[in-house]
């Protein structure tokens, strides 16, 4: 018989791999469940190393998956990568403050927090790391001005997939129970 860690492990994981599959579905620039499913990883893996492995594993493989369904022969991987997946770092640590904290509220404070996050960091990595803009103040003013458009797109999108993600785990604990997080024993 499973155990209650590998049920819930399996049900947190089979909701991110959901959410990473619709990145294969066409969807508007930026309306993508990444910093949704790493804030979900985060905040409710019991385990912090599979809240971070899970969902840069399933980060990993739709980026492959979109890399062959485009013909791309470096099969999606480029120079942004780090700074993409360690952004997705950072917003798995703030899904960390969120565990004893799942509610409305602290959930869309850290999908925003996350958002924000995301943009600042990446459109960093665009203008330090690619040839598009000049490496100059004016370069990197212009490189966030035009992600601005976008940015729409990623709040929408955050909003989407934190509430199908925490919704969904939350309904999944309503109709089956042991999937339920069982209180940790602490010292006194």
């Amino acid at each position: 018989m499973p155990s209650f860690l590998s049920l819930r492990a399996g049900a947190l994981s089979g909701l991110i791999l959901l959410a990473a599959f619709s990145r294969l579905i066409p969807h508007p620039p930026n309306f993508a469940p990444i910093a949704a499913i790493a804030l979900f990883g985060g905040a409710c893996f019991a385990d912090r190393r599979l809240g971070f492995v899970v969902p840069l594993a399933a980060m990993f493989l739709s980026d492959l998956a979109i890399g062959l369904l485009s013909g791309d022969l470096s099969l999606g991987l480029h120079r942004l990568i780090p700074v993409i997946y360690g952004t997705f770092a950072l917003i798995v640590c703030l899904g960390f403050w969120l565990r004893k904290r799942r509610t409305v509220v602290p959930i869309a404070a850290a999908a925003l927090a996350g958002s924000v996050l995301f943009f600042v960091l990446t459109n960093f990595g665009v203008w330090a790391f690619g040839s598009w803009y000049p490496k100059t103040w004016e370069g990197l003013v212009a490189c966030y001005v035009a992600a601005i458009p976008f940015f729409h797109n990623t709040l929408l999108g955050n909003a989407v997939y934190n509430t199908a993600l925490f919704g969904g785990l939350a309904l999944a604990e309503y109709r089956f129970p042991v999937l339920r997080e069982r209180p940790t024993l602490t010292s006194a």
